[in-house]
């Protein structure tokens, strides 16, 4: 099963300028999580899948938190949290940077990865 988390809205400092280096700027984070839920799906249980509410307070914290220069290293940094998770087989992450171009909506990376046990 995926869990997916949309559209995170965070604020964090990103970039190489100064100007992005004094304030917190607005960045966007989607995250798929892939699991095996189905003993969780049979029982109705939480405590047989990932808690998807404590990932995004990790992720949360992380990133409020942070001071990258580059978005790959704040989405390499996300990728990450949500691996060392329990019950995380692989996920997927992209962070998105609002206005980051003149006349783009945003600018993103994507990166993914596979618990590696």
């Amino acid at each position: 099963m995926l869990i997916r988390i949309k559209n995170l809205r965070l604020r964090t400092i990103i970039g190489v300028e100064d100007w992005e280096r004094r304030d917190k700027q607005d960045v966007v984070v989607n995250a798929e999580i892939e699991v095996d839920a189905s003993r969780a799906a049979e029982s109705d249980d939480l405590t047989k899948t990932v808690d998807y509410k404590t990932i995004t307070k990790d992720i949360i914290r992380a990133v409020e938190g942070s001071d990258f220069r580059l978005l790959e290293t704040l989405a390499q940094h996300v990728l990450k949290i949500i691996l060392q998770h329990e019950g995380v087989l692989a996920a997927r992450v992209e962070v998105d940077k609002p206005h980051a171009l003149r006349f783009a909506d945003s600018v993103s990376v994507f990166c993914w990865g596979r618990k590696t046990e």
